[in-house]
């Protein structure tokens, strides 16, 4: 089976996309949503994020402190990327137990930090998602009711966007000038013939 990553900087409208490969039966993997869900069920994680970051991390009932953990991290470069050094390992365990547990031709695994988090190496071909910087601040000030300085905040600890599309085997533009579907459309194509031939 192959394992294909799809990323694009934060705006660039990768959920939207991976949306339309589900429509054509391809199982996605969304890499956010379930780092979320394995804070709080992978005890071994949760453990290791309440002995460095506290026990306030976590409430009575074993639920995550959102709020509490992103006022550490946020402000801070180093805790932030101890987080990461601690979640992105176990996010690739379950990604792998995942894919392994579909029958498809091939999988999406759908994450904003593909290449920071080193997750890259577990996949066959990365597909990038590509929107101009002016359009995704946009998008996500209206997404998150955010201001223009909060999205550039978070789009300065990604890397930069074009540095993306060349590393990516194929991009995907979704900037309101050329038609998202058909370029699905021509990939999911390739991707099968693809995992036909592996």
């Amino acid at each position: 089976m192959l394992k294909v990553g799809i990323t694009g900087g934060i705006g660039s409208g990768k959920s939207t996309v991976s949306k339309i490969f589900e429509l054509l039966g391809v199982p996605v993997y969304y890499a956010d949503e379930r780092a979320k869900d394995i804070l709080v069920r992978d005890q071994e994680l949760a453990a290791a994020v309440r002995r460095h970051f506290g026990p306030e991390t976590y409430d009575a009932n074993g639920m995550l402190n959102r709020k509490y953990l992103g006022n550490i991290v946020f402000n801070d470069k180093d805790k932030l990327a101890l987080l990461n050094s601690l979640v992105h390992p176990a996010t690739i365990r379950d990604s792998n137990l995942w894919a392994s547990q579909q029958k498809a031709p091939y999988v999406l695994k759908e994450a904003a930090l593909l290449f920071e988090s080193e997750s890259f190496h577990y996949l066959d071909k990365i597909i990038g998602v590509y929107a101009p910087q002016p359009l995704r601040i946009l998008r996500v000030m209206k997404r998150d009711n955010a201001t223009r300085e909060e999205v550039l905040a978070r789009m300065h600890k990604q890397i930069d966007e074009k540095i993306k599309m060349r590393l990516s085997d194929y991009v995907i533009q979704n900037d309101e000038q050329h038609m998202v579907i058909p370029q699905v459309l021509a990939l999911h194509a390739q991707l099968l013939q693809l995992a036909a031939a592996t």
